[in-house]
């Protein structure tokens, strides 16, 4: 199996390619710009093997894409290179638009090029998997789900530039007959995350006795889904989802943000216990434009169709995250001092 992986660096495409990589035997080529969020050393542990090939390179740039995927002759291309914060989408849109929509625009365009040209049996055999977020839903109330027909409903430039991007992939295969397969996941977590998202942020933070930013009063609910789980999923749905199908991935693991943050404080006070209980570090702060109120992923079609399952529970793999930027000082200590030093994003800028 040849897969390309775009945006492989980064936090899902790199724990992706550690599993297709070493689990699976699978040569892989990474496509990524090594933007601020792309990280080679979430690599580390695969770069020598010889079936890993890493090219980088702008997936906005087709004819460096088409030119990627002649060379190396890929069965799959799973694309998951975006710009993926919120509250970055908040104050400056401008990239999401270009790597999130121009971006699919040039990958689909390159994968079509480049699936013309083979056999009929490869090109049946062919998967386009593109990977999105349960964002481009919007907000839920107190009780139903999203499945995979809820309408869209994005409420930041950043789930605006993934609707967007979705509309896309299934236009190329509705139009184009290309074999695109969509996932739309609920917030992952889990090794290797870039430390501006929210539990990353807090256990660093918490290390270094910072405050703990909460947006409001904590209330708005999330999926959490342990990245490893939806690695599995993903390697499902490029080798048996039907092209011009939709799965829904998610953990069925509904917490509220406060809780969360108090779950990892409980974690910190016994696996790095400083004096004082982590929660004093609590602070409420002005929450983010535009901040939906809940989020849930029915995963009833990808549980039932490919028979997948999340394996680790919310307090399992917060045990396991929290435990390693514990250990991995050495993967995120550069990020702290060189990109991200755990300032307030999303403020929105005075226009002039």
């Amino acid at each position: 199996m040849r897969v390309v992986v775009t945006g492989g660096a980064g936090f899902i495409g790199s724990a992706l390619v550690r599993h297709l990589v070493g689990e699976a035997g699978a040569e892989v080529l990474v496509i990524d710009k090594l933007t601020y969020a792309g990280n080679l050393d979430s690599l580390a542990s695969v770069a020598g093997r010889p079936n890993f090939r890493f090219f980088r390179a702008d997936v906005t740039d087709t004819a460096q894409m088409a030119a990627a995927l002649a060379s190396f002759c890929p069965d799959q291309v799973i694309h998951l290179a975006a710009e993926s914060h919120v509250d970055r989408s908040i104050a400056e849109a401008s990239a999401f638009v270009q790597s999130n929509i121009i971006g699919t625009f040039s990958m689909l365009e390159a994968a079509r090029a480049y699936w013309m040209g083979l056999s009929l049996l490869a090109r049946t055999n062919f998967r386009f998997v593109h990977v999105s977020t349960d964002e481009v839903y919007g907000s839920l109330g107190d009780f139903d789900q999203f499945y995979e027909t809820t309408a869209y409903d994005p409420s930041s430039p950043y789930a605006a530039s993934k609707a967007a991007s979705d509309h896309l992939a299934m236009a190329w295969h509705r139009t184009y007959g290309l074999p695109v397969v969509i996932s739309n996941c609920s917030n992952n977590y889990g090794p290797c995350q870039f430390p501006e998202k929210l539990i990353p942020l807090m256990v660093l933070n918490a290390l270094h006795g910072r405050a703990l930013p909460v947006y409001g009063k904590g209330q708005n609910i999330r999926d959490w889904l342990y990245v490893d789980d939806h690695v599995r999923a993903l390697v499902l749905i490029a080798s048996r989802g039907r092209p011009g199908r939709k799965y829904n991935v998610g953990g069925r693991n509904e917490q509220r943000n406060i809780d969360v943050v108090i779950g990892i404080c409980a974690l910190m006070d016994e696996l790095h216990p400083a004096g004082m209980p982590h929660s004093q570090l609590i602070r409420f702060v002005a929450d983010r434009p535009g901040h939906d109120e809940r989020y849930a992923i029915d995963a009833g079609r990808i549980e039932c169709e490919l028979g997948w399952q999340a394996r680790e529970n919310f307090a399992s793999g917060l045990r396991k995250t929290v435990r390693w930027y514990i250990d991995n000082e050495w993967w995120w200590q550069p990020l702290r001092q060189q990109a991200f030093g755990g300032e307030r994003l999303g403020l929105l800028k005075e226009v002039v």
